[in-house]
């Protein structure tokens, strides 16, 4: 079962990074989504995402929940708060943007049933362009405990796995 779960991350890899060489306008790495428990009714999304050119990251949506927003925490006056990104987050040409626990996020709201460990979840992402031209990315997001993917983990095969991408249909207008 771990080969097969191995093989298919490698493949799904490949068709991420391929899209991102063909032209895609969105590269997404180490992405992955925090587990939660029952009754829990939000959880956090965190990623890697480089832009081929400037973009602003709007939304998102999933079908485990009823709301997906772009969220930020942030230390105010010595109180940790976290808000929806208002306007959506900005995505530097080339510049890779970490989005992460304590920082920027995805934020899955209202969830329709727990997000174990082990599993996956589809979330599309949304994008804007600076004429404001939308555009989508499917991905497939490992669920994860706790800490989530740490260096050189990429898909959340295990440690060593080292698999640098995520599983993307690519973007689309």
């Amino acid at each position: 079962m771990k080969l097969t779960s191995l093989m298919a991350a490698m493949a799904l890899t490949a068709t991420a990074m391929g899209a991102y060489a063909a032209g895609e306008p969105v590269e997404v790495q180490n992405a992955w989504a925090r587990a939660t428990v029952k009754g829990q009714m939000a959880t956090g999304v965190f990623m890697n995402i480089t832009a081929k050119d400037g973009l602003k990251l709007v939304g998102g949506s999933s079908p485990v929940a009823g709301v997906t927003q772009v969220h930020e925490m942030k230390m105010d006056a010595g109180v940790m708060k976290m808000a929806e990104v208002k306007g959506g987050l900005d995505l530097p040409a080339g510049k890779m943007v970490e989005l992460k626990p304590g920082g920027y996020h995805v934020m899955l709201m209202d969830l329709k049933q727990p997000l174990e460990k082990d599993t996956t979840v589809p979330l599309t992402l949304v994008f804007k362009d600076a004429k404001g031209v939308e555009s989508k990315m499917d991905l497939k997001l490992p669920v994860a405990a706790g800490g989530g993917m740490g260096k050189g983990q990429g898909m959340g095969m295990g440690k060593g796995a080292g698999m640098p991408g995520m599983a993307a249909s690519g973007a689309k207008p």
